[in-house]
């Protein structure tokens, strides 16, 4: 299959066109290293989904010059493994492959990850960056930049590499103008990217279940970070007519959202496992990302070749 191809007025584009360029700056950036960098990943449940995601993992690390190695542990013993992997210098990445209790306990996890090793951008420090737009570690230097989540990050390599984001502009200022809607909120996915995209100069209609909130930096972006309010009364028939993307990630084959009410020549993108969108979404979108799989696991390999190159060196080496 192609990397696109166009239905009437649509350009399909397949999330393999976009990874092949992030994997050549990803390969770029190897080159400076002396050693492969290593990520672990720590199997603690008997999820087939999980299993096939670290499986997928440990393929394209490997194809693409990275170690990986898979602990299969106890869901007990997991916290344990977590702190010994923290402060063991073989280890450069960590990845957790969730649900391993299926409650509260599994955001513990989470919060054990060192945020110097969470290739995933899931420990406290980092989410609390993310939502305040602080971009790095290492204020007022500025060169050790903050990991934010591989899905979200994702979307945003994808805007990025369709143009949607205004190069002209100032970093932090690239989506303004743009309105974006995003059909999902669920603390993995949804928020953050509502948050990411609001940070950068969109405003975001976040949809959920519960209803509508508005992500922006408020009028000629004055604000640092974003604010939420709530959109009392607003549904899809509101947001979708006036946005020029529309981000889908609905975890049901049930749901799809009605291609009616998008506005001509929108950019659609599909980030469920399930189709969000009706195959009559070609006729009416401009550009349509089906899936975004690829390209978020090498986003997943980008974030663990910047977390080695945020290490502090001392006297040129690593420390």
């Amino acid at each position: 299959m192609s990397a696109s191809s166009t239905n009437g007025a649509c350009k399909v584009v397949l999330a393999s066109a976009i990874a092949k360029e992030l994997l050549a700056e990803v390969a770029s950036g190897l080159q400076t290293r002396e050693r492969p960098p290593r990520l672990y990943g720590f199997l603690a449940n008997e999820d087939p989904a999980a299993r096939m995601y670290a499986d997928w993992t440990a393929k394209t690390c490997r194809e693409n010059g990275f170690d990986f190695i898979l602990r299969k542990v106890d869901r007990e013993d997991l916290e344990d493994e977590l702190r010994t992997a923290n402060v063991d210098d073989e280890v450069d990445g960590i990845i957790v492959y969730y649900p391993v209790f299926g409650s509260r306990r599994d955001q513990t996890l989470q919060w054990t990850v060192s945020m110097y090793k969470d290739v995933e951008g899931l420990s406290p420090q980092l989410i609390s960056n993310m939502y305040q737009n602080i971009r790095f570690l290492d204020p007022p230097n500025n060169t050790r930049k903050s990991i934010l989540p591989c899905t979200p990050l994702a979307v945003i390599k994808i805007l990025e590499h369709l143009n949607i984001y205004n190069t002209f502009l100032d970093y932090s200022k690239r989506l303004f103008g743009r309105r974006i809607t995003v059909i999902n909120r669920s603390e993995v996915v949804g928020r953050p990217l509502a948050a990411l995209l609001a940070n950068d100069g969109a405003e975001v209609y976040s949809v959920d279940v519960t209803g509508v909130q508005q992500f922006s930096r408020g009028g000629g972006l004055k604000k640092q970070e974003h604010e939420v309010r709530d959109m009392d009364g607003w549904g899809l028939e509101q947001c979708l007519p006036i946005s020029d993307v529309v981000i889908s990630g609905v975890p049901g084959d049930r749901y799809k959202v009605p291609t009616g009410l998008i506005r001509e020549g929108a950019v659609c993108i599909n980030f469920s496992s399930e189709k969000n969108f009706n195959p009559d979404i070609k006729e009416k979108a401009s550009i349509y990302v089906p899936a975004i799989g690829k390209v978020t696991i090498v986003v997943l390999m980008r974030n663990l070749l910047r977390i080695v190159q945020n290490k502090p060196s001392i006297n040129g080496l690593e420390s």
